[in-house]
This record gives C-alpha cells, sequence and structure tokens, in this order.
C-alpha cells in the first residue's frame, strides 16, 4: 500500500463535473473527490457552468464517469453547516445521510463533513458545550446510517469545533462511533491555529484521508480568526504549512490511504503533485 495523491474534483470555476475530470485525467491523476453536492436537481449543471453531484441522482451514474476516465472516487464531500438552526435551505443531517447512502452503493468508504462557520446570529451566540451539543445531536443519525451502510464519516477542520483539536477530540469521544474518524485539512488546520503534524501525532490511525493545502504570508494576519479557505493558489513545499512534516507524520502513523489536492492552477497543481511524490506519494 502507499499514500496516494490525487485531485480535488473542482479545477476550473464554472465548468462542468466531466470537465473537471477530463483535466485531472489528463495531468495523470487516478484519484479524485466527488467534491460539489447538493440534493435535488442543479440547474448549473443543465445549463453547464456548475460541478455539483445531485446526492438525489443514480450514484453509479457518478461511479461511471468516474471510472471512464479511469478515475478512482476517495471520497464524498458533505460540508455541512451544523451550528445554525436547521432549515430545509441549509446543507445538514439530511444531505449528509444521502451522501452515506450514495458513497455506500457505489463502495466509496468516506464521507466528509464539517462543522462550518456560523451565519447565523445563533450559531454565533453558541458557548462551546452548546457548540458540541449541536455538532453531535446533527451527526447522531448520519452517524448510525453510516454504521449500518460500512461508511465512516470523516470530520475536516473547517469551523470553530473542527478546528480545535481538543473539540474535536471531545466529539469523538462522546460520539463514540465506529463510524466517525477525521479528514485532516492541513491549510484549513493551520488557519485556525492548531500544529497540522501534532494534529496527525495526537489522532494516529483516525486520520483516514487528507486534503493537502499550503498557504502564502498574506494568510498569516488571519491565522485563528477564520477556520477554512476553498483552493489554494500556493503550491505545497513554498507556503508556511509544515507539508513535510505531515507527511512524514502521516506515514510514522501508518496511514496508506487516499489524499487529494485543494490546490488550483496548473503549474501549482503539477508542482504540489511532484513535491508529495518526492516523498513518497504515488499518482
Amino acid at each position: 500500500m502507499a499514500i496516494t495523491v490525487g485531485c480535488f474534483a473542482l479545477v476550473d470555476p464554472f465548468s462542468t463535473l466531466d470537465h473537471q475530470l477530463d483535466r485531472i485525467r489528463d495531468w495523470g491523476f487516478h484519484h479524485a473527490d466527488v467534491t460539489d453536492t447538493s440534493d435535488g436537481a442543479v440547474l448549473g449543471n443543465h445549463f453547464g457552468f456548475s460541478a455539483v453531484a445531485s446526492l438525489d441522482a443514480n450514484p453509479h451514474d457518478l461511479r461511471r464517469l468516474f471510472a471512464d476516465r479511469g478515475l478512482t472516487i476517495t471520497s464524498f464531500c458533505a460540508h455541512a453547516d451544523l451550528l445554525d438552526p436547521a432549515a430545509p435551505w441549509r446543507y445538514g443531517t439530511s444531505e449528509v445521510i444521502k451522501a452515506v447512502r450514495s458513497a455506500a452503493a457505489i463502495g466509496v468508504e468516506h464521507v466528509v463533513t464539517t462543522d462550518g462557520e456560523p451565519v447565523t446570529p445563533f450559531g454565533r451566540g453558541l458557548s462551546r458545550e452548546e457548540s458540541v451539543f449541536s455538532v453531535l445531536e446533527k451527526l447522531h443519525e448520519p452517524l448510525r446510517v453510516a454504521e449500518d451502510h460500512g461508511v465512516t464519516i470523516l470530520l475536516e477542520p473547517h469551523g470553530p469545533c473542527t478546528g480545535d483539536p481538543d473539540v474535536v477530540e471531545e466529539i469523538l469521544e462522546r460520539a463514540a462511533s465506529s463510524a466517525l474518524a477525521l479528514n485532516l485539512d492541513t491549510g484549513n488546520a493551520w488557519l485556525g491555529g492548531a500544529d497540522p503534524v501534532e494534529y496527525v501525532r495526537r489522532f494516529g490511525s483516525l486520520v483516514r484521508h487528507v486534503h493537502w493545502k499550503d498557504l502564502g504570508a498574506e494568510w498569516e494576519e488571519r491565522r485563528g480568526q477564520v477556520f477554512g479557505c476553498g483552493m489554494s493558489t500556493t503550491p505545497l513545499g513554498e507556503g508556511l504549512v509544515d507539508v513535510r512534516g505531515v507527511f512524514e507524520a502521516l506515514v510514522g502513523a501508518g496511514f496508506d490511504g487516499a489524499t487529494t489536492l485543494e490546490i488550483a492552477g496548473d503549474d501549482n497543481v503539477l508542482a504540489s503533485a511532484s513535491f508529495l511524490e518526492e516523498l513518497g506519494a504515488v499518482r
């Protein structure tokens, strides 16, 4: 086994998913996430300017879309809003459950989710104890479904709870579910104020998937104030995140799973892949 490096399937804005996958294949990758998901109909897909995978579609069509290009799906991304009040227009418990069922139907082991930074006064006013309860309550049923379907839900640092390793540990302990583990986003962990190398050392085998990001000096003044960002334009190894240290810590923890690049720009993607390959990863 080896650490594989693939691509986050959102490399070109305002482009369809098949376009994203063609680009990833042409770069020589063999693995990619299902990056952007939503339930219901997706108007942007019909008119050719979005790469959203509908959670209500036939998941086997999605599997074929990847397989026709020689790509393996490493995870379904189902980044939820777990701290704001539940509402039909807010991505949460229902969508995570749909992602779990879709993943299970086509043999994808991991569904990645997170708490997200709250956008409502209600969410922003939660205490730490209330925030932990909100995350646990909204993930309770998805975890039960995941256990029955043989899927693991992975929490990613991308919010005030998941960005704090102490809170992550509390959530893991209180959830007490065999279907809950972690996706490390190297850039988000660093941006939230954590040390991603220590994150790997602390949680060890609970890290089941990795999103690679490095961040430039322009982010330093915002560290500890925001908990996540999208794609980075800084090639791995050229920013402030100790990517080499994270890779070595993963090897030390016995990690041999899938990782994907959250990097934008052709040259940046290819340079980042080469950096990881020099450390021992394979495409």
